[in-house]
């Protein structure tokens, strides 16, 4: 917790000073009940009563003076804040070799509904934007806020032949142009592409050309390798080994900003999508809590000057 303006915190040290005062006065009290020597008739006009109740209501009364004090001092602490106007591009591999069963059903399937769990997820501020890509790259869904949109032509999603990472990148990019120009004084809106694959570019323009370009866009681009080492098909009578390239992705992850990510399950997948929907769908950002400690002291005050009525028919 920080105090926006801890100058007032100045103010404990009167608080102190009446704690201080009342304790001295206490012992004052003692001292004179010590000096009238006639006890039993101390006994008879001041009769013994609990000592704790003379005392709450100054503990209390203490207390709501110091959370008065806390809120005029503004006290803050760190929420999370949903993004506006952030724009996330899911790019898709559906490639054939995405039709390997090393992860159950296929690795189709898996991201499929691993990506339709991280749009569901993601603030319903952010824009989300889909991208598939195989030999060719096309932007399926432009940056909408209509995230239904994005889940249902994630669902349609099919296998087709080659893979074109870097056209994958060319198209979020493109489709992150499509956004509104932020309002005059206003930052731009952040942008990130999460590109999911299980291969290397064999078609279109290089990884390393897309990866400079979205760079100098200011876009970074976090990769998830998605299978196993082990990933094979079938086509025809012809088994394929398909096993997943990590260096590639990590490669475009590194020099763009973004960050990279491996999994080799179903679960796996979507513990990284969770952990990418954290760090991108909200930010951290202070707000006044005071009146959360204004209106406890004023309660405490209030509580201190029932007791003392109730008990003692005086304010304390």
């Amino acid at each position: 917790m920080k105090f926006l303006s801890p100058i007032w915190l100045t103010l404990l040290g009167g608080v102190a000073v009446l704690a201080g005062l009342y304790v001295a006065s206490q012992f004052r009290r003692q001292a004179y009940a010590v000096r009238f020597t006639n006890l039993d008739l101390l006994d008879k006009i001041a009769p013994d009563r609990p000592n704790w109740r003379r005392h709450v209501p100054a503990v209390v009364m203490l207390l709501g003076l110091i959370g008065l004090v806390f809120g005029l001092a503004r006290p803050a602490r760190e929420l999370p804040i949903a993004k506006e106007r952030a724009t996330i591009i899911v790019a898709l591999d559906t490639s054939n070799s995405m039709m390997a069963t090393d992860v159950s059903p296929t690795r189709l399937d898996a991201a499929k509904d691993a990506a339709t769990e991280f749009v569901h997820n993601l603030p319903a501020s952010l824009n989300v934007g889909l991208v598939e890509f195989h030999g060719s790259a096309a932007m399926l869904v432009p940056p909408t806020k209509d995230h239904g949109d994005v889940e249902r032509a994630i669902a349609n999603l099919e296998l087709g032949p080659g893979t074109a990472i870097g056209e994958a990148i060319f198209a979020g990019l493109s489709a992150i142009e499509t956004v509104p120009a932020p309002a005059k004084g206003e930052e731009p809106a952040p942008a990130r592409i999460v590109l999911m694959s299980d291969g290397e570019t064999k078609q279109g323009r290089p990884n390393s050309t897309a990866a400079k370009a979205a760079s100098a866009a200011g876009v970074p681009v976090s990769t998830i390798a998605f299978g196993t080492a082990e990933g094979s098909i079938t086509m025809g009578s012809q088994t394929i080994k398909v096993p997943v390239n990590k260096p590639a992705l990590q490669e475009i992850a590194d020099s763009t900003g973004g960050r990279f990510f491996e999994a080799a399950s179903g679960s796996e997948l979507k513990a990284v999508y969770a952990d990418i929907g954290s760090s991108l769908g909200v930010e951290r950002e202070l707000r006044d809590i005071s009146r959360w400690f204004t209106g406890a002291a004023l309660v405490a005050l209030v509580l201190a000057a029932g007791m003392s009525l109730i008990w003692f028919s005086r304010f304390p």
